[in-house]
């Protein structure tokens, strides 16, 4: 069972590869998440974006779950893919609506 107050970079690779997980805690989330050039709500709708672009599927469970969490409403995200379908390409916004619809249905 992993423990509660390590990330979840720590938990799924700490042991693996720390300094990956050094870069993602502390200059991935300790700074550039944190800069205020952008609102948190500013960068998830851009992270999510970029994710469903790459058929990221395993980082965009994490960044839907933290866009909503920034304050991008579920219907917003979900435009969000539909209006990718044009750019991104239709089979990765299936993807990532399925992706979506699994987290939204909790």
């Amino acid at each position: 069972m992993s423990d509660p107050h390590q990330t979840r970079a720590q938990q799924l690779i700490g042991d693996f590869a720390p300094k990956l997980v050094d870069l993602t805690d502390n200059v991935l989330f300790g700074d550039i998440w944190e800069r205020t050039e952008l609102s948190p709500r500013d960068r998830s709708l851009v992270t999510v974006a970029s994710l469903v672009t790459s058929s990221s599927t395993d980082q965009l469970r994490g960044h839907l779950i933290r866009a909503r969490a920034n304050g991008v409403t579920e219907t917003e995200l979900k435009e969000a893919i539909i209006h990718l379908a044009f750019y991104a390409g239709w089979p990765k916004a299936m993807t990532a609506i399925t992706v979506a619809k699994e987290l939204f249905a909790v």
